[in-house]
């Protein structure tokens, strides 16, 4: 009897991941890895870039009402109001009139304000109005 031929099969086990799927993963891996730092720095880069033009815009703006500011400083008449409202400085022959608004209606006046409110040079002044009354009080003794 003759046998019948066999033939011999190796059956392979069956992977999960072929080699070259593996590869193809490992060499895109490695690319994501590679292309990661320089996208980050990219990334960074614009911020700061949209950050220092904003900057910039912000002092062109500032120029831009420096200069307007600058303009009004050429005209005489700007000048001498700004003279008058923060020197109160007035002309040969006009009169200074500073009207004085009282903030709180409570307190009836500059007088009766407490002390520690009031400005040095009124309290200047009241040390002096005090000294005078002082004298007249011991010369009519």
């Amino acid at each position: 009897m003759t046998r019948p031929k066999v033939k011999r099969v190796r059956v392979r086990a069956q992977r999960s991941i072929s080699r070259r799927a593996a590869v193809i993963a490992l060499v895109l891996s490695a690319l994501a890895l590679a292309y990661a730092y320089p996208l980050r720095t990219y990334v960074e880069q614009r911020i700061e870039i949209n950050r220092i033009e904003s900057e910039q815009e912000e002092q062109r703006d500032r120029i831009e009402e420096l200069e307007a500011e600058r303009v009004k400083w050429d005209d005489p008449e700007y000048v001498k109001a700004q003279i008058r409202s923060s020197l109160l400085l007035v002309e040969p022959g006009e009169d200074l009139v500073i009207v004085h608004e009282d903030d709180d209606a409570d307190r009836g006046g500059e007088e009766n304000a407490p002390e520690s409110d009031r400005p040095w040079y009124e309290e200047l002044v009241a040390t002096f109005e005090d000294a005078d009354q002082l004298e007249q009080e011991e010369s009519e003794d």
